[in-house]
């Protein structure tokens, strides 16, 4: 079989008909064999007698969800090609030609887009079409080096066998992030190709609701592609810290200035305390999400593979501690050599910070090696028993 038309059903007894009618016309009209299949989440309202009755093929999802009705109807779907899209007469299942065109030349995920096609008045809310869209699709983009103007069109069409290798997981509406953030770093071909929304047929309010899962969206891209919500902001104050210890200690020789510049360092110190922590998150969230399956491996991470070790967290934390602790000894050392009399902030600050700051650094270093070596051997533990 070549194509299997694909709709996620929740209640959608007033528009389900009409839905699957266009479809089967589509593949008849095209002379492709093919088939409509619903992956019904639990529909209390007759949608699946009726989508029976008007010649659909019917799963039922017990697991509610988006994203776990798509992944159980992608997994049931015999069609060599999949497109998806809502049941509620929001997309025109008459009118796949494009799709169909573009995943015969090699296409592996062809995405609608809504704002090339025309969206129809009343068809998407002011925030949406304004705001939610937009600002989500340009932090896709940035994000996952990708073109794709429209990342939450639900009309999309796939390889089959292309998605299923991306591992998706998620069960609700993020699902669709998460198959365009997968697709664009597994290399998958993306094309888009302008598609039209209509106002749906529905009488109730949509499934969809602005606020949770426009964040629930934005978390996923975040987490997902952890070196803009970690990594880049760690790097900036690890170097607005380092460049701000190097550029104020020759300046504290000057007696006016030596309070004030003895707290800029550690305002320094603690812009390096938070650019590790930030980092060390990055470096163990991609890395977490590379041993559950999540995320592809990326390059750099595989080539850092021999060193990414316990034992060498270890040894890189414990010298930045021992570093900090001989210096913080050596300060007491030297206060003991003048009777532990009255000591001048600004002068011995001068010294305190920098190994104190050693000390917080290294220990980091080697609570986020202990944790990782725990999280993968829970991993391995639970992967283990899940296989045997």
């Amino acid at each position: 079989m070549e194509l299997t038309i694909l709709m996620p059903c929740l209640n959608e007894a007033i528009t389900i008909e009409a839905c699957i009618r266009a479809a089967r016309g589509f593949l008849e009209k095209a002379g492709i064999d093919g088939e409509v299949l619903i992956a019904d989440n639990g529909s209390t309202d007759g949608s699946v007698a009726l989508a029976s009755a008007a010649g659909a093929r019917v799963v039922q999802v017990p697991v509610r969800g988006y994203g776990a009705a798509l992944l159980a109807g992608i997994n049931a779907a015999q069609g060599r090609y999949v497109i998806m899209g809502d049941a509620d007469c929001s997309y025109d299942f008459s009118r796949l030609d494009a799709y169909v065109d573009q995943l015969r030349a090699g296409a592996e995920l062809v995405m609608g887009n809504r704002f090339k096609g025309g969206i129809a008045q009343g068809a998407m809310p002011f925030l949406h079409r304004y705001l939610g869209n937009p600002v989500l699709s340009f932090i896709g983009r940035l994000f996952f080096r990708t073109r794709i103007r429209d990342f939450h069109c639900g009309l999309r069409g796939f390889s089959r066998e292309a998605i299923r290798r991306l591992g998706l997981v998620s069960g609700g509406m993020e699902f669709a992030s998460e198959m365009v953030a997968k697709a664009a770093l597994g290399g998958l071909r993306i094309v888009e190709v302008p598609t039209t929304l209509q106002p749906d047929g529905r009488d109730r309010p949509p499934h969809l609701r602005t606020w949770r899962d426009g964040w629930r969206h934005l978390r996923f891209l975040l987490l997902f592609c952890p070196r803009w919500l970690f990594l880049y902001p760690g790097l900036v104050l690890l170097a607005v810290g380092c460049a701000g210890f190097v550029a104020l200690q020759p300046s504290l020789s000057q007696p006016s200035s030596q309070g004030l510049r003895v707290h800029s360092l550690l305002y320094m110190a603690g812009a390096i305390v938070m650019g590790m922590q930030l980092v060390q998150l990055a470096v163990l969230t991609k890395w977490l999400g590379v041993v559950s399956g999540i995320v592809p491996e990326p390059p750099w991470l595989a080539r850092t593979r021999p060193l990414r070790t316990v034992e060498t967290g270890l040894l890189l934390g414990g010298v930045l501690f021992l570093l900090g602790l001989l210096a913080s000894l050596a300060i007491v050392y030297d206060w003991s050599s003048s009777g532990f009399g009255a000591l001048d902030p600004s002068q011995g600050m001068r010294a305190v910070i920098p190994a104190v700051t050693l000390m917080i650094v290294g220990m980091q270093a080697v609570a986020g090696a202990l944790f990782a070596g725990a999280a993968e051997l829970c991993w391995r533990t639970v992967d283990s028993k899940r296989h045997g």
